[in-house]
């Protein structure tokens, strides 16, 4: 792999959000491709559990732990924090179902918060060792998992409640993360910091939902299928590694064409 365009051998790479569903799994393409992989989560145990499963296979990576909505923790982060960061993956989020009648002001302010807020006081925080990055090997990229809700809106006949659909106030984040990876794009692209985002689609827990209920989910897929969780490493690769030298401001729908639609 270390010669492979894909590869991201003497890379460090920095994922919030690391220890979810997909986060795991970004987190395993990345390692598998050479990169040492910092995994975070406001959780010392579930971090530093993924690391071990990651060094134990003979991949380099190490716990970052922070709550990426408490600007003091990421702050002391990047204080003992020294070396080269060459790509930041914004995958953390947190949050509940509902809809616009039933949604509250403080869950709008709650997913931007986690969404835009953290993810704004993270780039500035390690601005410094993004640049550093840029100056070691010519480039260094901001990947943003945004989701397909951030540009369509649930189709809420395959919910069985309405408030078990997907919330308003988590596709109104989504897209503006979106446009915001657009802002840092423009902003940025001349220092050689590239920003892009990815758009999940219907990328449910096998383990815990409905078969009938992703059944249904795939059937409004163009693929006629559901995503598996290990699909969101291609993407993620891609943008983090020099195969996508010239991407910048792009989101990559991995929606199987629900989108297209």
């Amino acid at each position: 792999m270390k010669d492979s365009l894909f590869s991201l051998q003497g890379k460090s790479v920095l994922i919030t959000g690391a220890v979810g569903y997909l986060g795991r799994e970004i987190c395993f393409g990345l390692a598998e491709s050479g990169a040492h992989v910092l995994v975070n989560s406001r959780s010392e145990i579930k971090a530093q559990e993924l690391v071990n499963q990651l060094t134990l296979k003979g991949f380099s990576a190490e716990a970052a732990v922070f709550d990426v909505t408490v600007h003091k923790q990421v702050d002391a982060f990047f204080e003992t924090y020294s070396g080269p960061l060459h790509v930041i993956i914004n995958n953390a989020y947190a949050g509940s179902g509902g809809t616009i009648e039933t949604s509250t002001s403080e869950q709008y302010t709650s997913a931007y918060a986690i969404t835009i807020e953290s993810a704004h006081h993270l780039f500035q925080r390690a601005l410094l060792c993004l640049r550093s990055a840029v100056k070691e090997c010519g480039d260094a990229s901001v990947i943003n998992i945004a989701s397909m809700y951030g540009k369509v809106s649930p189709n809420l006949g395959l919910y069985r409640t309405p408030e078990g659909s997907n919330p308003p106030f988590y596709g109104v984040a989504k897209a503006a993360l979106i446009q915001w990876t657009k802002y840092g794009a423009c902003e940025f692209g001349k220092e050689g910091i590239r920003f892009n985002s990815i758009s999940p689609g219907p990328f449910p827990n096998l383990n815990n939902n409905d078969p009938d209920f992703v059944q249904s989910l795939a059937d409004k897929v163009p693929l006629q299928r559901v995503g598996i969780a290990s699909e969101l490493k291609g993407p993620v690769v891609f943008l983090a590694s020099s195969a996508s030298s010239f991407v910048n401001g792009a989101d990559i729908a991995a929606d199987g064409g629900w989108t297209a639609w």
